[in-house]
């Protein structure tokens, strides 16, 4: 599955340290594009793209449970000077470029405001996902042209961690099934679900390193059903990987209290006082981020002043 970022760190690292590095087959030097520039760039592109395509509306006027594949959208015909046609069919049909069809959404990633844009078929009736949590969908991934790049067949479990940027902003606006049924035959049936469809500019999917398959400072389309979520605690110390983001800014990677270049989400001691986050949880409740036993405003598993243990002997 190509969405996945095979390794979160090591993006952010490559993303941090430099713009330009050198190609060993030509001795060549590769000068990766501006990305406020290349935002820009993007935003025109998919909004051309919403201008010259539409999707098959009708077929979401009554509510059900509709699959990836029943979204159908498409390009205006062209006559035979390359010029674009009226859309066919408006009746059941409807640009993308009408007024409230497609949200518009904007974010900083990398220091840039990026906009990226969702077709919002349906909300869905059950939880929404944080935007580092464990989500089942089925997707299916295509470039402004048309190309499919990726997709699945069966619901499958992500780590929104591992994902393109876009997908962890997407996500959590949408919400998981109301319900779900286990067939006879192993299958899922699953009930109100989110459905919809994201166009994320360049700079939230692949930007300059893009996966076999797909070019270098693509926009991507990614359909997409949200079925259900789970929520991570990554390091298993008892703190959900959500509530690692202490400047909730949606960024993990940047959380270090102890400065010992290991994000606090990956960090089993995240102040670095010799005690583990998990044996902070003084009261024993499960929840480590409610005691502060100083009474200083810093939880203990935060504060290396405070080194009580619920391993202690009384």
């Amino acid at each position: 599955m190509k969405i996945k970022n095979y390794c979160a760190l090591l993006l952010v690292l490559v993303l941090g340290f430099t713009s330009c590095k050198k190609d060993d087959d030509n001795g060549s030097t590769f000068v990766e594009r501006d990305r406020t520039e290349q935002q820009v760039a993007d935003r025109d592109s998919l909004l051309g793209y919403f201008e010259t395509h539409y999707y098959n509306s009708s077929m979401f006027e009554t509510p059900g449970d509709y699959s990836i594949s029943d979204i159908e959208i498409s390009e205006l015909p062209m006559d035979e000077n390359g010029n674009y046609l009226e859309m066919p069919d408006p009746e059941n049909n409807t640009m993308l470029s009408d007024p409230g069809v497609i949200e518009v959404h904007t974010t900083t990633f990398a220091d840039v405001e990026y906009e990226y844009y969702i077709l919002r078929l349906n909300q869905g009736g059950g939880d929404a996902p944080n935007f580092c949590d464990d989500v089942r969908v089925n997707y299916s991934g295509n470039m402004q042209d048309g190309d499919v790049f990726d997709s699945t067949v069966n619901p499958t479990q992500l780590d929104l961690v591992n994902l393109i940027p876009g997908w962890r902003r997407v996500m959590p606006q949408f919400n998981t099934a109301s319900s779900f049924v286990i067939n006879g035959d192993g299958t899922v049936t699953y009930s109100d679900y989110g459905l919809g469809v994201m166009f994320l500019p360049s700079g939230l999917a692949y930007f300059s390193s893009p996966p076999f398959g797909v070019n270098s400072y693509s926009n991507l389309i990614f359909k997409f059903a949200l079925y259900q979520t789970e929520i991570n605690d990554h390091d298993e110390d008892g703190v959900p990987t959500y509530l690692e983001d202490l400047d909730n800014d949606e960024d993990i990677f940047d959380e270090d209290t102890d400065e010992d270049d290991i994000p606090n989400y990956l960090d089993i001691d995240d102040d670095g006082d010799g005690v583990l986050t998990i044996y902070e949880d003084i009261d024993n409740d499960g929840d480590p981020t409610n005691d502060d036993t100083d009474g200083d405003g810093i939880p203990n598993y935060l504060d290396a002043d405070s080194t009580e243990s619920n391993q202690d002997e009384d």
